[in-house]
């Protein structure tokens, strides 16, 4: 947990990308690790990481902007235990 090099970033953001596209089958996902702004932050020491999404999918089409965001934490699920401190989540409801 604790190393955050170029190829673990690299995996987390794949992680990420999989757990959201399997969940919400997206038109358009970005997925990008904003870790290496939040050096020194004392919550990154542990070695997660934080991200920002940006997500557009059918599958919010009449969801509040809350029950979207609890519908992104469920996909990604353990990953916010063991490998997400941050996440920024942009979701968009496709029509």
């Amino acid at each position: 947990m604790g190393s955050t090099n170029p190829i673990q970033r690299a995996q987390r953001v794949a992680l990420i990308r999989e757990c959201l596209e399997k969940a919400f089958h997206p038109k358009l996902l970005e997925v990008i690790d904003e870790s290496h702004l939040h050096a020194g932050h004392p919550g990154a020491r542990d070695g997660r990481g934080h991200f920002r999404v940006r997500i557009v999918s059918g599958a919010f089409e009449g969801q509040s902007r809350m029950s979207s965001h609890r519908q992104v934490y469920g996909a990604l699920g353990d990953l916010l235990k063991t490998d997400i401190h941050a996440i920024n989540i942009e979701v968009i409801a496709e029509k």
